[in-house]
């Protein structure tokens, strides 16, 4: 079975499981989209109504918990760092004594921030470099590794030859 196969049948496998039966005068009937209904033995009418989602595969990977944890602690100052900008900007409009130490601290959050975001990206790349990325080669490189390759194989059959018409005793004319 090959990927878009499978792709289908897991497709398939999950629309079928999110079927929602609904029985008449049931709270959710007001959900719009083209439903079926089939009746039942009592004379209940039960209506099958098309699933609101599909679920489909994450097409990334999710981030590795290092680097989710960096990120996290980055997007809490940046939003710490936007409140205090507001708040300092308000006060400075309402002429508060609290401007003066709210824009200092506004100043510092920034700072902070910066150093939250370069390390999720350090991390990132920490992460990468000590759990090693999946790297395809390109084609170029590939293509020098292989004449390299190759030029090395020659070079090793040329020594052996070397050594095998010495080993004969080339030159010799007797085998004393």
């Amino acid at each position: 079975m090959g990927t878009a196969e499978r792709s289908r049948a897991s497709e398939e496998s999950v629309a079928g499981r999110s079927v929602v039966r609904q029985v008449r005068g049931a709270p959710d009937r007001d959900i719009p989209g083209p439903a079926r209904t089939s009746e039942l033995t009592d004379g209940e009418q039960l209506e099958i109504a098309r699933p609101l989602w599909v679920e489909e595969p994450a097409r990334r990977h999710p981030l590795p918990d290092p680097v989710r944890t960096a990120a996290v602690r980055a997007v809490i100052v940046i939003a710490v760092t936007l409140i205090q900008a507001m708040v300092a900007f308000l006060c400075t409009l309402a002429g508060s004594w609290l401007a003066f130490p709210m824009v200092i601290s506004a100043v510092a959050s920034t700072v902070l921030a910066t150093w939250a975001v370069v390390d999720v990206w350090v991390t990132r790349q920490v992460w990468n470099q000590r759990n090693g990325v999946v790297s395809e080669p390109s084609s170029t490189a590939r293509t020098l590794r292989r004449e390299r390759r190759a030029r090395r194989r020659q070079e090793r059959a040329a020594v052996r030859a070397q050594g095998r018409i010495r080993g004969r005793g080339a030159g010799q004319l007797s085998h004393s």
